[in-house]
């Protein structure tokens, strides 16, 4: 055999080796595609179940909402406005009032999440051809969008969406997302008006005995007891949610939330923030109480009864510096 002749059977064996095994590749991948279709498939229908078995807790217990209007125009800023409001239970045919308001930001770019917490006695001017109230009286008189309205012409925060979450709804989520209960350093013994007794120590509070925690404000702080309270609670419960079975339970919790929650945030809105929120790990919740220190008088009303007269300027300023750092 020539040496020419050698020389080509070599070229034409290395030639073949490449080739045999891009032919087992191209023989794999369509079994890999396969496989990956099928989990997303079965991912699929278990969101979707268990994201519906969620709805039908709130459903069962005869949840229905209709949309308030909400006027606020959303910005391209990436972050997410959302004015939170704890709905009270109504007594007869009263005007639902609210229990609590806050501000909820949270930044997809830097993974931040902030909440302002307002206190609920600040003297305000309500538009509209109302005279002057408390800030809360705003809601009763007109639902989230003239509290949208006053927060405005007042504090000048103007949030993109309303989130209204009653008393109810608040227990059911909190009882499914931890089921043995949220760890609470309860700092004195409470019981008057709360609908539960609470012991001082270290415990862990099922979703009422929470919400009276929560509640609570017949102590000398009254109202900013109750703020510290509730972000103590907010705290809580981001830890409660980062937890491995709660990540595993996110679609049924959402299906409760979206029952019990009235609110004009769309799905597609709701899915991206969560699975970001996900994605940002166990980052602490930053807060800020408004009125900030040093910028507000108490003070009585005849009508309104206690009140807290603010300097405007100086919490426009806070909050402003608060939300864009």
């Amino acid at each position: 055999m020539t040496l020419e002749k050698q020389s080509e059977i070599e070229e034409e064996r290395k030639s073949n080796v490449p080739k045999r095994r891009k032919k087992k590749k191209v023989k794999k991948t369509p079994f890999i595609i396969l496989g990956i279709i099928l989990i997303l498939i079965g991912l699929g229908f278990y969101i979707n179940a268990s994201y519906k078995s969620g709805l039908k807790v709130s459903t069962a217990h005869g949840k229905k909402h209709q949309l308030h209007k909400f006027h606020s125009s959303t910005r391209n800023d990436g972050k997410i406005n959302v004015l939170v409001l704890g709905e009270d239970r109504k007594v007869d045919n009263s005007q639902p009032r609210t229990d609590s308001i806050m501000i909820v930001q949270y930044d997809y770019l830097k993974k931040d999440l902030k909440i302002v917490s307002v206190m609920r006695d600040i003297y305000s001017e309500i538009p509209g051809g109302y005279r002057n109230y408390k800030i809360n009286t705003a809601y009763s008189l007109g639902g989230p969008e003239l509290l949208r309205k006053t927060l405005k012409k007042n504090l000048d925060i103007d949030p993109e969406y309303y989130a209204i979450i009653d008393f109810d709804g608040f227990e059911q989520m909190v009882d499914e997302i931890a089921p043995n209960g949220v760890p609470i350093n309860v700092e004195k013994d409470m019981s008057e008006k709360i609908g539960v007794s609470l012991k001082k120590g270290q415990h862990n509070l099922n979703g009422k005995e929470l919400l009276g925690y929560a509640r609570y404000r017949h102590d000398q702080e009254g109202d900013f007891g109750r703020v510290r309270r509730q972000q103590q609670v907010m705290t809580g419960l981001k830890s409660e949610l980062m937890s491995l079975s709660s990540v595993v339970k996110a679609p049924k919790i959402a299906g409760i939330a979206r029952g019990y929650v009235n609110t004009n945030l769309d799905d597609q809105t709701i899915y991206k923030t969560g699975a970001s929120f996900i994605a940002r790990g166990d980052k602490d919740i930053q807060t800020l109480t408004v009125p900030v220190k040093g910028s507000y008088t108490n003070d009585t009303d005849i009508e309104n009864g206690a009140i807290l007269r603010i300097d405007k300027e100086k919490n426009k300023e806070e909050i402003k510096k608060f939300l864009n750092d």
